[in-house]
Order: structure tokens, then sequence, then C-alpha cells
């Protein structure tokens, strides 16, 4: 039986026969396309070569692309694990051809591979063809079907609908008809019970798709219309997971050495057994075994975890990961961090930027791990309030229904029964309470509406949706996990209400990122664009296409010069901004972006004539200041890498014409005599006015004069290198620098702190910025000093300043304190009876509004069944805070946060909220704190 990585390598060596060229992986993290977040199919790293902004270099390539499908249009997250063949991450392998061959050779080329060199059953494939769409005017794909006939039987060429067999690149863009290879793996028996023909396409776990060839011939455009491209394409992706598991003969693709290795990594750290079934543990088996390579990889190719955009993902995956061993493995401690030497080993000599970053990788995702798992304790402990809330309502709906006076024999029922045991009853009372409900009449009713009223309330014991959507959000916890702790306590969710409240955060989340673009405008074809902006800021130039956009309802419009000295944002870098003349109109350019290669250049406004010379004119000094942080981000990496050591690598960099922001790898607090040592060393360089030396060379002649490259970027095979001092600074980059290192002036770092585990952040400036910064320092002491009568010593005078006011403040807190006992006593005077409810409402003169809080806090320490609302005017400002007993809550259905917001905001103009029993607000207007007093003693008289 073939390994999987033999497999993979007679992928690649048949290819290289074919006269492809091998190329590698593209990283999982895509940058310069607004439109994805990961590389989601192995087409996206030649997504410039079929819209034709760019020549291949080679019209035949061949590879194994790494690929990350969790959201969007390939949302496959929640089938992981839960079936055997969706996967997270997983390898694409492809053969390319860019305007050279087409639908013949792709066909014969696959029929070969599968048949001869791999040896699979013919009879155990089947292929599938568009059958054409009377809509799009588009007939059969006759050249396809002709071309299979020479290698397979007619009645296993089936007919395919637009949605399995025309491939679209996304809304618009290119597009074509494809072919699809499935292969059945079903025993002989069931292949006698049902024709294989029959199962294609229809979701059966044995009969999948193996192999698409995309045929990719139109462009769609925006109004939804195809024209035909000038050369035609060939782009094919064959899961590399199912192939394998195809040809080493099992049911599933966890079942194949790509995720043996790793699961039975899983059984030695948990001691636990992987099954083969659907039980929960082994879905959980399947979980870790898939999640941990997209979490290595994705890291591993510079993307973090984080709270927004694709560290989101990656977040959300591992989160997954340690919810599934945490649930059903029943492991309380960080593991995937421990898997990570056995994946990078797996991989080393196929994606081998795995095992340069191992250290990293492991203690960012443990750090991750033990974050999560805090996060998960306290989600259980909000869990275990919640339950508790809705138990005791619940009970106390069912006593106060039994009880023959009602609430007003509540008092006495908990006296007797005791107030630890009323508070912490299960579901359905204790025993103690039914006996003593039932004992002599003296308390129920009777028992049969005790009974009937216990059975008929079970509507009371479903938790709102909104908790369950609390739950996942803020804590991370599936709605299964939600569901079975609430079963556990014989409590049900409201599934329509959590998935009402799924629904609203992912329109809120779509509205939020909605971009409408428009189809190019097109004004001159065949001509390729060209960037002049390291020799040159203003050059003359051509407007070549155009379109309009619209985001967050505001239009802009972009445009594409045949050549600019522009410069877009990549690399950290922020895009040039200026303007474009033509014929003595401006037209102001807000920004510049890469989309792929395609260099874009924002404006509001179109120019009124589109055929005349345009003049592109770069803002200089932004660019020059710009400049100076990026030739000061070089000094400051090789500075870190001399004072903490070769570890650090750069993680991420932002740079404009204001400040420089720097990540790094390291793992412990920068001292303040470290950033001194590396403030030293920069500015020392800086002094030696060092000239900037950039050259264009192979990149294999790069790296071996030791120039450092970025982990997730890709780079073409000419590079540019910028060096300053052999000896001090050799890296890859495309951005733009100074002349020399004296134009730099000083360098001065402003802060240093922690981004994510692992990874530390310096923000500083250089050139104006940190001339300007000096001056303001400077000027701001020179002040200090002129409010404290010039001391001779500013440092003691401001000790001495700070006791003096820390005394002061203890003295205003002691008054404070004894007014509120006054203000609370006299409060107590004022307690008025409303159907059986203490009611306090009063206007109090405090200086803040804890004070109110703390007042209704001492307040309810001195009475039963109350309601207490609390106004202050302070500072112009109103205030009010609202305390309920929770007797009350229950027996009158109030709820200080809904009175707060519905009743009380829009007195005040203001809003608040809070907790059933006591909730506060704040305003803009003080003028109807009376009317706020009556309000609240209308809702219970």
């Amino acid at each position: 039986m073939m390994t999987s990585a033999e497999i993979r390598q007679q992928f690649m060596d048949f290819f290289k026969s074919k006269g492809h060229v091998i190329v590698p992986s593209a990283p999982i993290v895509i940058k310069n396309d607004p439109t994805l977040l990961f590389t989601n199919a192995g087409m996206n790293q030649f997504k410039e070569f079929f819209l034709g902004n760019k020549k291949a270099p080679n019209p035949r390539v061949a590879d194994t692309q790494k690929c990350l499908r969790v959201s969007g249009k390939h949302n496959d997250l929640e089938e992981v694990g839960v079936d055997t063949y969706h996967h997270t991450m997983f390898e694409m392998l492809g053969n390319w051809s860019f305007g050279d061959y087409f639908k013949k050779e792709a066909i014969a080329y696959s029929w070969e591979l599968l048949t001869e060199v791999y040896k699979l059953d013919k009879e155990k494939l089947y292929v599938t063809i568009f059958e054409g769409d009377e809509k799009e005017g588009l007939p059969r794909d006759e050249e396809a079907f002709n071309e299979w006939k020479k290698w397979i039987g007619e009645d296993r060429i089936l007919l395919g609908n637009k949605k399995d067999n025309f491939w679209e690149m996304g809304d618009t863009g290119p597009c074509g008809p494809c072919t699809e290879i499935h292969v059945d793996c079903r025993s002989d028996e069931e292949k006698k019970l049902i024709d294989g023909k029959t199962l294609v396409n229809n979701d059966h776990p044995q009969v999948i798709e193996i192999w698409n060839n995309v045929f990719i011939q139109f462009n769609r455009l925006k109004d939804g219309t195809l024209e035909p491209l000038p050369a035609k394409h060939v782009d094919t992706g064959m899961g590399f997971e199912r192939l394998v598991r195809v040809l080493q003969n099992k049911q599933s693709n966890y079942d194949t050495d790509v995720f043996t290795g790793t699961i039975n990594g899983i059984e030695k750290i948990t001691n636990k057994k992987y099954g083969y079934t659907d039980s929960k543990q082994d879905i959980a088996f399947r979980v870790l075994a898939d999640h941990i390579r997209a979490i290595a990889f994705t890291i591993a190719d510079g993307q973090l975890p984080s709270n927004t955009g694709a560290g989101y993902v990656i977040r959300r995956i591992l989160r997954r990961a340690v919810r599934y061993f945490y649930s059903y493995l029943d492991y309380k401690q960080p593991l995937l961090f421990q898997l990570m030497p056995l994946l990078a080993k797996q991989f080393e000599n196929v994606f081998p930027e795995l095992i340069k970053q191992l250290d990293f990788v492991v203690k960012v995702v443990k750090e991750e791990e033990d974050s999560f798992l805090r996060t998960l304790e306290k989600g259980l402990k909000r869990f275990e309030q919640i339950r508790f809330d809705k138990i005791k309502l619940f009970n106390q709906n069912v006593i106060q229904n039994c009880l023959i006076g009602g609430n007003s024999q509540l008092d006495s029922f908990i006296q007797i029964l005791g107030e630890e045991e009323y508070y912490s009853m299960p579901i359905n009372l204790s025993q103690k309470a039914i006996d003593l409900l039932t004992e002599n009449g003296k308390y129920s009713n009777n028992k049969a509406n005790m009974d009937i009223y216990a059975f008929t309330s079970q509507n009371d014991l479903v938790i709102d949706g909104y908790y369950g959507f609390e739950l996942y959000d803020t804590y991370g916890f599936p709605f299964d996990l939600t569901k079975l702790l609430a079963s556990e306590s014989g409590l049900t969710i409201d599934e329509i209400g959590f998935e009402k409240q799924m629904q609203q955060q992912k329109s809120r989340s779509r509205a939020a990122t909605a971009i409408d673009t428009e189809d190019w405008i097109v004004l001159n074809e065949n001509v390729s664009t060209e960037f002049v902006g390291y020799d040159t800021l203003e050059i003359k130039s051509k407007i070549i296409k155009y379109r309009k956009v619209k985001a967050k309802g505001k239009e802009a419009f972009q445009l594409v010069l045949n050549t600019t000295p522009f410069y877009a944002e990549s690399g950290g870098q922020v895009g040039d901004t200026g303007k474009l003349i033509i014929n003595n109109e401006e037209l102001i350019i807000t920004d510049t972006k890469k989309e792929n290669d395609l260099i874009i250049h924002f404006a509001d406004a179109l120019p009124t004539d589109f055929a005349d010379e345009v003049i592109a004119k770069v803002d200089i000094n932004k660019r020059k200041e710009t400049a100076v942080h990026h030739s000061a981000t070089h000094l400051l990496h090789a500075a870190l890498r001399q004072v903490l050591g070769t570890h650090v690598a750069q993680k991420g960099s932002f740079v404009n014409d204001e400040y420089l922001r720097f990540d790094f790898s390291h793992f412990a607090k920068m001292t303040d005599s470290e950033i001194e040592q590396v403030e030293k060393i920069v500015n020392e360089k800086i002094r030696e006015n060092i000239p900037v030396v950039i050259n264009e060379m192979p990149k294999d002649e790069a790296l071996k004069l030791g120039a450092m490259a970025l982990f997730g970027e890709k780079y073409g095979d000419r590079v540019r290198v910028v060096v300053i001092d052999p000896k001090y600074s050799v890296e890859l980059c495309g951005g733009t620098h100074v002349g020399a290192t004296g134009e730099l002036g000083f360098f001065k770092i402003k802060q240093e702190t922690a981004v994510a585990a692992g990874v530390r952040r310096i923000e500083a400036i250089s050139g104006k910025a940190a001339e300007a910064f000096i001056n303001e320092q400077f000027s701001t002491i020179k002040s200090i000093k002129e409010s404290l009568k010039n001391p001779k010593n500013i440092n003691k005078a401001i000790d001495n300043l700070q006791s003096e006011n820390n005394d002061l403040k203890k003295h205003i807190e002691h008054l404070e304190a004894r007014q509120l006992v006054i203000i609370k006593n006299e409060l107590l005077l004022k307690d008025e009876i409303i159907n059986q409810i203490n009611f306090i409402g009063s206007i109090v003169e405090v200086t803040n509004a804890d004070a109110l809080k703390k007042l209704c806090n001492d307040l309810k320490n001195h009475l039963r069944d109350f309601v207490i609302v609390l106004c202050a005017n302070i500072g112009g400002k109103p205030f009010v805070a609202v305390c309920i007993a929770e007797n009350v809550v229950a027996a009158k259905n109030l709820d200080a946060g809904k009175i707060i917001k519905e009743h009380i905001a829009p007195l005040i103009n203001g809003g608040g909220g809070g907790q059933k029993t006591l909730a506060t607000a704040g305003g803009q207007d003080a003028s109807n704190l009376q009317s706020v007093i009556n309000k609240v003693k209308a809702l219970i008289s």
C-alpha cells in the first residue's frame, strides 16, 4: 500500500513528466485580495493569470496547495469531524494550463494518472459533464463528452447541472464548465443493490468526487452576462485526503496515514481510544485531528488568533477543538500544543515552514488554549447562574400558586421551610416543601392544584434562546453543549430564539462588510500596468479602466493607470495619496491598494474626460516620512535580534508618515534596559549615515546572501533586497526607503506591549515625527514645572502633590460615608406602603452615581417587599437607580432593567440597564426626575 507521501510525490512526478513546472504552495493566509481571508482553492495564487492582469511565467504548472474552508460559500466547519470527509485545512493537488492545453489533454492526463499510475479500477469510476443551461444560453459540453468517450463507457458519463458542473470564482470573474471524476468505494454486494450512477453527487459517503477539471473560458460580468475569455485555461483540483483514502482502500479519510499519526498521539495523551464510530468521543478525535492542521499552518503562515477577521476564524477553530476535548475526551488542560511536534515532523518535506517555527507556534497555541480553558470555566459558572435563576423562579411560581394566601403567605412559608432549602431546591420542589404545602391544608389550596401546576408549568423550564446565544458568543459554548447541560438539569433551550439571535448576528456582520462593486469600464484593452514609484513621484499616464464601488452607504471610484508612481498598500506600508491632474482638473487620490497584483487608485469622483493624458503626482512629504519609518523598521528589526536574540522574527508591521508599528516573536516583556539598548543601536546606525542599497536578484541568490524572508509572504522568482550594511541588515522588501540612514534623524520607541501569545509590539517614531514628539515632551515638562512653581526637584514635588491628594480623598470619602448614613435614615422615614409593597422614591443630593447604588444596597437591608427609586442631579446630569426585592420581582413580574430602559431612559434623554433587582441610568435632561419617581410609583399602584 502506498503511503500518503508516495501518493503526493507520484502526482508531482507525473505532471513534471508532462512539462509542468512544480511550484510551492502559496501561504494559506491571503493578502492583497479583498474578496478572501484564506486560500480556499488551488487556483487562488493564479487568479491574476486568469483575470488577464499578469502573464504566467510558465504555461503549465502543478502543485499541492494548503487550503482552508470555514466560512462563506464553502462553510464546512460544523460538518468537520461529524462526517468522515469534510475538513477545514486540506491539500489540493492541481495541474494548470494558462492558455496552453485544454479539454483534450486535461481529460487524458486525469485518466492516465488515475488508472495507469495509481492503478484505480476503471469500473469504480464515473465522470460528469455540464449538461448545459437554457437560461444562460449555454449548450451541453460536447467537447468534454467526446473526449471522455475515448476513455470510458458512455453509460458512465453523467450529466451535471449548473450547480455541480459550472464553476465560478465568485459573483463575477472567470468561470466555465467543469468535469468531475467520482469513485464508487462501496462493496460488491452494495453495488449489486444500487447502481452507483444514481449516487453520484447525492452526498453518499462512499461515492465521492475526487477530481474536478475546470475549463475556464468565460468571464461573468456584474449584470450576470457571460463573455468569452481571450485565452482558455485549465484549473484542476484533486482533494489529497480523499485520494489517499481511495488508494489506501479506507472507509474514512481519518483512517488514512494522513491522520492516523495524529489520532494515535491523541490516544496517548488522553488515555482514550478511537473507535471508528459516530459517538461524541470519536467525533472529538476527528475534530482534533483535522483542526490541529488548520491552526498550525495558519499561525506558521503569519496569522495569529484574534477577535477580528482571519484571526477570529482561527480562534473559532481552535476553540471548537478545545471544547471537544474538554467535553468529550474529559481532558481539562491544554492538549493541542502537544501535537505540534508530531504534525511538524509529518509535513517537514512538504510544508517546512511549520517545523522552522515550531517553538513559536507551540507557545502561541498553548497560550490560546490556557486562555480559552479559563473562559470555559467562566462560561460554566454563567450557565450555573442561568440555571439557578430559572429553577428558583419556577419553584417560586409553583409555591405561590399553591399558597392559599398567595404572595402574602410566602414569607411565613419560607421562614418555616428555611431559606437555604427554599433557594436551592431542585425542579419540582423538595420533599420537605411538598410535605409542608400539603400538611393539613395549612398552605396548599389543594394537592391536586399543586400537582396540576407543577406539570403544566414545564414551559417555565425553557431557557431563553438569548442565553444560549450569550454562552455561544461570549464563552464559545456550542449550542449542543448548552443543550446537554440544560437537559442534565431538567431544562430545555429555546432553539428558535437561539437561531434568531444567530441570524441577527450574521446579518449585522454581512451589513458591516458588504461591498457593492460594479464591473470595470475598460478604456484600453490589453494594456499592462507598471509601477515606477521607486524612481519617480510624478509622471504622465493614462487611465485604462475604472469602476464604481459602494460600501457602508458611501460611493467611491477606483481607477487603474497604465503607469503609476503611487505605491499600493502592501508589506505593512500604507498606500500613497496624492492627485491626478487632467486638463487642469484635479482628482484627489485618497488611497492606493492592490487587488491581487492590480494597483488601484481610490478617488471620490471621476474626471470629466478620460481620453486626455493624466499627470499622476504622489504626496511627496507623506511618501518621504513613510519611507523614513519603513527604513526605521529594518534598523529596529536588526537591533532587536542583536539585543534579544536571533529567535526574533517579524510577525507584522504597519508603516505610515506618523509612526511605525512592529510586531515580533518574543516571549517576555522587554525591560527598560533592553529598550534603551535597542534605541542606542538604531540611533548609532542613523548617525553613521549608512547608504541604503536596494538590488533586484533571483530569490535563491538573495537567500544565499542571508536575506531575511517573512513566513506567510509569497515571493516571486526575482526579489527586491534592501541592504543597510551587509553585516547589519539584509531583508527582502518591496517597500519604499530612504537613500541613507542619516535621513531618519532620530529614533524613539514610544511603547512596547503584548499583542498575542509570544508576540510583542513596538510603536516608534523617527524623522519629523520624532522631532515633534521630543518638542512636545519638553513643552509638557516645562508646563508642569511652571504649574508647580518651578521646583528644583520635579519628581519630589509631584510625589508630595500625590500624597496630599490621597489624604484629601480619604477625608472626603469619610465625610461622604457619614452623609450617606444620614440620607439613608431620612429615606427610611419616607417609606410608604402601596399594595403591600414598601415604596421609597426620592431625589437625593450625592456627589457621584455610585452613591445611589450604595444607598439602595443599604436600604434593602432594612426593608422587605420593597421598590426603591432614587434620583440625583449631579453636575446638571440626571442619574437614577431602581432596586426591587426578589420576591416582588417574581410576584409582580417587575424588572428593574426593563423599567430603566422602557420608562425612565426616555424621560431623562439617556440610557442604562442592569439586573432585574438593581438597575441604573444616566442622561442629559435633569428636569424630569420627579416624573421618574411618579412613573415607577404608578407601576405598583
